[in-house]
This record gives C-alpha cells, structure tokens and sequence, in this order.
C-alpha cells in the first residue's frame, strides 16, 4: 500500500528539477511580466503629463479670452507691445532651448546606464564561467574520492 506522499513524490519525480531551476524559472517570469507593462507604465505617465500640459495651455488659452478685451483697452502703443512680443519669443526660445538640453542629456545618461549594465552583465558571463569551472573541478574531485 502506498501512502499520499510517496503518490506525490512519484508524480514529481518523473521530472527532475533543481534550486536553480526553480530561481531561475521564477524569476524570468517575474522579469517577463515586469518588461511586458514597461510600455503601460511609460503610456500612462505620457497620458498624464499630456493632460496637465493640455491643461495649462488651456487655462492661458482662457486667460486669453477673458483678459484681451481688458487688455485692449488699456490701448498700450504698438512699439511696447512689439518690445514685449520680442522679449517673450526670447524667453520661449531660451526654454525650447532648455528642454532640447534635458532631453538630449537624459539621452546620453540612459545610454551611459545601458552601456553600463552591459558592461555588468558581460563581467557577471566571465566570473560565472569561472564559477562554473570551479564548481565543475570540485565536483570531478568528489567523483574520485
């Protein structure tokens, strides 16, 4: 008569798996599963800061509206206004300019981050290798003993 745990031990046994299989096996599914969302993530941060700078267009596009025909009024001669007009292009072109800048730097850092897990990675190759053949000599030497 066989008991529940030597059934279960039977039915597991047909496939013998390992601790590394298991770590392994787990944790590229959990990494598969964190990729597979890195392009919602990316789409919902886009989303929102799409709608908050939609908004702020908005609320000038509305000052605008409602302040033109107080500002109408006011009758300033066209020299200032050409003067304001020039200062504020100035202004605009400078952030434009600043913005090219952050972009083109968190450019350069994510390649220099890329880059740099790479080279990671390529390292943690090598020493497994020499893991691997450590590990395969002191498991040769116990097959002599």
């Amino acid at each position: 008569m066989t008991t529940e745990a030597e059934t279960t031990k039977e039915k597991t046994s047909d496939v013998d798996i390992s601790v590394c299989d298991i770590m392994k096996g787990n944790t590229s599914e959990i990494i598969k599963k964190m990729e597979a969302q890195i392009p919602t993530y990316f789409q919902m941060h886009s989303d929102v800061y799409r709608e908050f700078l939609h908004t702020m267009d908005d609320v000038f596009g509305t000052c605008f509206l409602a302040e033109k025909e107080y500002f109408d009024k006011l009758n300033f001669d066209q020299y200032t206004l050409n003067l304001f007009d020039s200062y504020w292009k100035n202004v605009t072109k400078m952030y434009t300019s600043q913005i090219d800048m952050s972009t083109d730097f968190l450019k350069a850092y994510s390649q220099m981050r890329i880059a740099s897990i790479k080279l990671f990675d390529d390292y943690l190759h090598v020493m497994m290798e020499s893991y691997a053949k450590m590990l395969s000599q002191y498991n040769s030497s116990l097959g002599n003993k």
